[in-house]
């Protein structure tokens, strides 16, 4: 698939005008300007839409207070100790929960999230894809980062 006439911002600080990105299996093969480009009829027109890289949340709590559950789903605090550093938010995370895919409709495709601030050390963050799925298959780095919160 190919989109064309799209104001593209480019990950590498430049914005092509009047572009065309292609795909192939959900991977980006192309990117350029239409000068350069000859139209197919299997190209989709997108009229100066523009097209950003996916954002990247570095810091949330996604995944770790469920919206499709109650109580059960609620893994963003520990109060039991002030240090809790053994946490891990990879084993509180449902990567299928429906926070993922509307964080991912609204272009975000990555995040680092763990545990909130209850407590002054919560535990390890991690950063994962927000495309809905198993968390073993969605993980970019675990651990992350140490969540410290000082009020």
């Amino acid at each position: 698939m190919t989109l064309i006439n799209a104001r593209i911002y480019t990950c590498e600080d430049r914005i092509i005008e009047n572009g065309f990105i292609s795909f192939e299996d959900g991977v980006i093969t192309h990117i350029g300007d239409m000068s350069g480009y000859t139209p197919s009829q299997s190209d989709v027109d997108i009229c100066g839409k523009s097209i950003y890289p996916g954002f990247i949340d570095a810091h949330t709590h996604l995944g770790m207070w469920e919206d499709s559950l109650g109580f059960e789903g609620d893994d963003g605090n520990e109060e039991t100790d002030p240090a809790t550093p053994q946490l891990r938010a990879i084993d509180a995370v449902n990567g299928y929960d429906k926070c993922f895919s509307e964080a991912l409709a609204g272009g975000v495709t990555a995040v680092v999230t763990g545990p909130g601030s209850a407590n002054p050390i919560a535990g390890q963050n991690i950063c994962i894809k927000t495309t809905p799925g198993r968390i073993d298959n969605i993980i970019v780095s675990s651990p992350m980062a140490m969540k410290m919160a000082f009020g």
